[in-house]
C-alpha cells in the first residue's frame, strides 16, 4: 500500500489525483461523516473537492493506495468469511469491515479452537467467535472476520485461508436432530418428584428438538432388584426400543456402588467418563450401551436445575459422539455461575442452581 497526505489545499486544487485511494482515517463534513474505508470514487472526490473549495475540509485527508497484490479490507473479510464458514453459518455483508457470521439454524456452535488460533497468528487477520459448545439460536450472531488495515496484501489472506482448507470446516453450527430420548430414574421418588423430573426431561429434549420417550422408575433400595430391574430396561430401551439416548437421574459420578454401574457391566455397557470439569454438575456422568449413550446426574432433582448437563446435553441432541476427550474442553470456561448463563440454551437461562 503506497499512503500519503493530502491538504485542503490540494484537494481543492484537483481531485483526480484521489480518484481510486482509500480513506485511512474519517472525514466529518458538518454534519456528514465520510467513514474510514471508504473508497474514493468520482462522486466522493468531487465532495471532497467541494468541501476543500468551500473551506469545510479543515485537516488534510489521510489516503492509501492499493498495490499490485493488495486488497480492499471488505473483500479481504469476505474471503476469510467464506473460509472459516461451513454448514449452519450465514455469511453477512461488509459492514464498517467487518464480516458477520451468523447461525442458521438452532443448534450447538463448533469452533476448531487450535486452527482458529493458528489463522489469528497471521498480522492481520481477525475472526473471532462465542465459545466452543455453545448453544445457539437460528440468525445468533456467532462470529465474524476483517483485517485490521484498510488495504491489506493478498498473500496474508491466502494464508489464513490455508490454514482455513487444512481444518474444515473451521467454524459451524450444528442442528438439532430429531432425537428419540428416554429416561431414568433410579430412586425411590414420591409421584410428584417422579412428575418433576419427567416433565423437566421432557421440557429440555423438546426444547432442544427431540421427541421424549417418557421415564422409567427404578427405586434402589434393594439393590439386587435394582440391578434385575436395569438390566431389563437398559436391553428393552437401547434393543427393543432402539433409544440412542437415556438421561438417568439418581446416580452420582462418584458412588460405584449404584446398581446402575453393575447393570450397565451386565448389558456389555460401559462408563465413559465419571465426572466433568464444570460446576455446577461437576458430577454427572456419560455411559454408553452399544450404540446408545447415557447422561447421569446424582440426583433427578437437578434436571429441574441449570448444570453443566446443559451444555452436554445440546451437544448429544446434535448427534454428537461425545467421549472422555471431548468433555475434557467443558474446563474453559467451567466455571458456570450466572455470569456463564449466556452459554446454556434459553430453557435454562433462568433455572434454579444446585446449593
Amino acid at each position: 500500500m503506497r499512503s500519503e497526505q493530502v491538504s485542503p489545499t490540494e484537494a481543492a486544487a484537483g481531485t483526480s489525483r484521489l480518484i481510486g485511494a482509500v480513506l485511512l482515517g474519517p472525514v466529518r463534513l458538518g454534519e456528514a461523516l465520510i467513514a474510514k474505508g471508504t473508497r474514493v470514487d468520482a462522486t466522493v472526490a468531487e465532495t471532497l473537492g467541494l468541501a476543500a473549495r468551500r473551506g469545510a475540509l479543515t485537516r488534510p485527508l489521510r489516503l492509501g493506495w492499493a498495490e499490485s497484490g493488495d486488497l480492499h479490507e471488505d473483500e479481504a473479510a469476505l474471503r476469510l468469511a467464506r473460509a472459516v464458514a461451513g454448514p449452519g453459518i450465514t455469511i453477512g455483508s461488509p459492514t464498517q469491515s467487518r464480516v458477520n457470521l451468523a447461525a442458521s439454524v438452532d443448534g450447538v456452535l463448533r469452533v476448531r479452537i487450535d486452527a482458529l488460533a493458528e489463522l489469528n497468528r497471521i498480522d492481520p487477520l481477525e475472526v473471532f467467535t462465542l465459545f466452543h459448545g455453545q448453544a445457539v439460536r437460528a440468525g445468533q450472531l456467532v462470529g465474524g472476520a476483517k483485517v485490521a488495515p484498510h488495504l491489506v496484501e493478498a498473500a496474508r489472506v491466502e494464508a489464513g485461508e490455508a490454514v482455513a482448507r487444512s481444518h474444515p470446516p473451521l467454524v459451524t453450527v450444528a442442528p438439532y436432530l430429531d432425537i428419540e430420548v428416554a429416561a431414568i430414574a433410579v430412586e425411590s421418588l414420591t409421584a410428584s418428584a417422579l412428575a418433576r423430573f419427567e416433565n423437566a426431561a421432557r421440557t429440555k429434549v423438546v426444547s432442544l428438538g427431540g421427541r421424549f420417550a417418557g421415564v422409567t422408575q427404578v427405586a434402589d433400595d434393594d439393590h439386587s432388584e435394582a440391578v434385575g430391574q436395569l438390566v431389563l430396561a437398559l436391553n428393552q430401551l437401547t434393543g427393543e426400543r432402539n433409544i440412542r439416548l437415556i438421561l438417568v437421574g439418581g446416580v452420582s459420578a462418584g458412588d460405584p456402588l449404584s446398581p446402575m454401574y453393575e447393570a450397565l457391566e451386565r448389558v456389555a455397557g460401559q462408563v465413559l467418563r465419571r465426572g466433568v470439569p464444570a460446576h455446577p454438575g461437576s458430577m454427572i456422568w456419560l455411559g454408553a450401551v452399544g450404540e446408545a449413550t447415557l447422561l447421569g446426574l446424582p440426583q433427578c432433582g437437578m434436571f429441574s436445575m441449570a448444570t453443566a448437563a446443559d451444555l452436554v446435553l445440546p451437544r448429544l441432541l446434535t448427534g454428537e459422539r461425545l467421549s472422555a476427550d471431548t468433555l475434557a474442553d467443558l474446563g474453559h470456561g467451567g466455571l458456570l455461575g450466572q455470569e456463564m448463563r449466556f452459554r446454556f440454551p434459553d430453557y435454562a437461562r433462568d433455572l434454579e442452581s444446585p446449593a
